[in-house]
């Protein structure tokens, strides 16, 4: 079970004055709930959208969750329970979001895109009470149902008419609602309950679980909401704008902008299942001005073909969860499109760092702006980061020396379920551990040089993966790319790069980069022996590019 016994920190003893509150006054807790206040008293009739299948108002959205809350605790859901979610991005996914958490349950976000065993896995070891599963799901789910040790019942989403399953189903969700009472009182509870649950997956090992407490998710939000909405430079998300987001909502709460939206009260569009040329026609039909995603998903909406004939002039784009190349940086510039670059991880909520231009850099023209859009940015209010070497110091701010990030904030998870070792690990002498090389200038822009496991150490030196990708990727023919190291018996490790790619050569691609080691930005045993023109490169379940399965196939061959 998931424990909600605070965090004990070692604290340096220190004499404030604490005064005793009067009499009746009542100590607010950060609680979820309070996100949906503001929303339906600014704008109660603005839009929520469910791809081409339905929309409803603010008002609307208030009271599908008190029914919701109302179904839920009908179908037996009780404070400290789990409910699963496995759902495409959806008006549902949103209303899941507020509701389970705020009758004190737990939301576990299943990761749809898992194997089938891993999703068993990972459903066992959160002790999900309740599953709340779409009907592209069923199969899924009858699959694994006989092997699930807590899961005491279904409750089906469907868009076309819910097909028969032998899963105990409790009820299908749009009835289950119509007939639920339009009105529930929430309780307020201790701020540090648990609200949300979903699993990370790593390079080895069963994926691990990675949770948030209602406190730590109400300063994530109101602490984006600040970020991305106030500084002139960086205006992501105001009050005018319609967003849509393309970051699953099983993955960190779609980056936890749906809380912000709906605190906002803008209009949100649901996309479902992503499929480029809808993601698209959405963007044209409802207007969408802000959008997230990893740069894998920008790829597939610029090459798509709705895409060919779509003004992309204003959609601003954040794009986080792997690298951000020079290359794909300058092609959505070219189409209009304002990129930012954000930074986090799954354990962080997951915002640490923002693309933060100065007055002098925004007034550039847009192409001479991409250097600095796909720099990792800076860190955000309330962060504190830091880069360290190997003996625990932290490096010259001079944009050159590198180490580690390690990062403090009031969002960051305190732990993984039940693995306590790993959270150790994780939060080695108080500080969380990103895994991410880095470096600072002395503006303080951090710009993320590689993962720890994906640096390439040859000959003594170390090559950054990301460097070489992005100067690759600036080559117009280079659509995508991706660089590993592999064991070398005389180096140590020696890079090879995968390149999808029409119209070039191995040697084109090589001569490409001998430009870069005539200019000092690489030494000429950086460029790799080995460029591999592939039709795809693999991606991991939330898109990014997978290079430990990059690195197994190459060792294979």
């Amino acid at each position: 079970m998931i424990s909600n016994q605070p965090h004990q920190e070692d604290f340096t003893v220190v004499k404030t004055k604490i005064l005793a509150p009067a009499p009746g006054a009542y100590s607010y807790p950060l609680l979820i709930k309070s996100l949906l206040l503001s929303g339906a008293r600014y704008a109660p009739d603005q839009e929520i959208v469910y791809a081409d299948k339905l929309r409803y108002s603010y008002r609307t959205l208030n009271e599908r969750i008190q029914r919701l809350a109302n179904a839920l605790t009908q179908a037996g859901v009780k404070a400290g329970d789990t409910v699963a979610l496995l759902d495409w991005d959806s008006h549902r996914y949103l209303e899941c979001f507020f509701a389970v958490p705020m009758l004190g349950a737990v939301l576990h976000t299943v990761n749809i895109r898992l194997s089938a065993d891993q999703v068993l896995y990972t459903m066992n070891h959160a002790e999900d009470d309740l599953v709340l599963v779409h009907d592209d799901f069923l199969p899924l789910m009858e699959q694994v149902h006989d092997q699930l040790t807590t899961v005491k019942g279904y409750i089906q989403l469907t868009d076309h008419g819910a097909p028969s399953t032998a899963l105990p189903v409790l009820g299908e969700y749009e009835s289950l609602l119509a007939q639920a009472a339009p009105h529930f009182d929430f309780p307020d509870f201790d701020e540090q309950s648990v609200a949300t649950l979903f699993y990370t997956t790593g390079t080895t090992g069963d994926p691990k679980g990675v949770y948030f407490s209602h406190r730590q998710l109400v300063l994530h939000t109101l602490n984006a909401v600040g970020t991305l909405g106030v500084y002139q430079g960086l205006p992501l998300l105001r009050s005018d704008d319609v967003y849509m987001p393309i970051t699953p909502m099983f993955h960190v709460h779609a980056w936890g902008v749906p809380y912000v939206a709906t605190l906002m009260g803008i209009k949100q569009v649901y996309p479902g299942r992503y499929e480029p040329n809808s993601l698209v026609r959405l963007y044209r039909e409802e207007k969408v001005s802000f959008s997230h995603c990893v740069p894998t998903i920008l790829q597939m909406i610029l090459g798509c073909d709705e895409a060919a004939a779509t003004d992309f002039s204003g959609w601003k784009m954040l794009l986080g969860g792997s690298a951000l190349t020079h290359g794909l940086a300058a092609q959505a510039t070219a189409r209009g499109m304002r990129v930012h670059s954000g930074y986090g991880m799954s354990e962080t909520c997951p915002l640490l760092c923002l693309t933060h231009q100065s007055e002098t850099e925004l007034g550039q023209p847009a192409p001479d702006q991409v250097a600095a859009r796909i720099k990792t940015g800076v860190a955000v209010p309330m962060v504190d980061l830091r880069i360290i070497d190997a003996s625990g110091h932290e490096v010259v701010q001079d944009g050159e020396a590198l180490g580690e990030i390690v990062v403090r904030a009031p969002w960051l998870t305190q732990g993984y379920l039940n693995a306590p070792e790993q959270g150790a690990q994780l939060w080695e002498n108080g500080w969380m551990h990103t895994g991410d090389i880095g470096s600072i200038d002395p503006m303080g822009v951090v710009e993320i040089r590689d993962r720890i496991k994906d640096v390439i150490k040859t000959g003594g030196e170390w090559i950054s993966s990301l460097e070489l990708e992005s100067l690759i990727s600036e080559h117009p023919a280079v659509s995508s790319v991706a660089v590993v190291g592999v064991p070398d018996p005389q180096w140590g490790e020696r890079p090879v790069a995968l390149v999808v790619s029409e119209g070039i050569t191995a040697e084109m691609l090589v001569a490409h980069l001998h430009q870069y080691v005539e200019s000092g930005r690489i030494n000429k045993w950086a460029i790799p022996r080995q460029i591999r023109l592939v039709a795809d490169i693999p991606k991991t379940s939330v898109g990014k590019i997978n290079k430990r399965l990059i690195r197994e196939q190459e060792l294979s061959q």
